[in-house]
């Protein structure tokens, strides 16, 4: 039996201690997870930690950056607004109420809980992590083929146009 998602495209897990809370950054240009952190509450802390991630991860090295989300209250934090401008990022934020201008994200997570974690039940947040690595990291980064780029997965996609990432 699956588990039933209230608000599939939520970025909420269900464990039989509690939600979890997953934040996310995606790369729009190849669909590619490039930062993402999961804990107990989804407050600043967490997107930014994320937002970290993706630095770490992608090293912009002076690179023009835009950042756009949705308007929870997380993102909307001067706390947040602090982070980005520290790390030279510029802020795009969704209109009010209309998540057609967060489509991407919306898809990502309806596909995280869709195509992952519908059947699975975790215990604790160790365990809905390693469901999550597992799944960024192995499947939805390396094999998720998506219409968008090709019929490719973010990272084929990505290889394939090297010469635009390194331009």
């Amino acid at each position: 039996m699956g588990v039933k998602f209230p608000r599939p495209t939520q970025p909420y897990l269900p464990t039989a201690t509690g939600w979890v809370y997953l934040a996310v950054v995606l790369d729009l240009f190849g669909r590619k997870v490039v930062g993402w952190s999961i804990g107990n509450s989804l407050a600043t802390e967490l997107v930014s930690s994320a937002l970290r991630r993706a630095i770490e991860n992608r090293r912009p090295n002076g690179r023009q950056l835009l950042h756009h989300s949705d308007r929870g209250c997380q993102y909307t934090s001067d706390a947040y607004h602090a982070t980005l401008k520290a790390l030279g990022i510029e802020c795009s934020m969704s209109r009010t109420g209309n998540c057609y201008d967060n489509a991407v994200m919306e898809r990502f997570f309806w596909s995280l809980k869709h195509e992952w974690t519908k059947h699975e039940s975790f215990e604790n947040l160790e365990e809905a992590q390693m469901s999550v690595f597992k799944y960024i990291e192995t499947f939805y980064n390396r094999v998720r083929i998506h219409q968008t780029l090709g019929y490719k997965s973010p990272d084929q996609y990505e290889a394939e146009n090297a010469p635009v990432l390194a331009a």
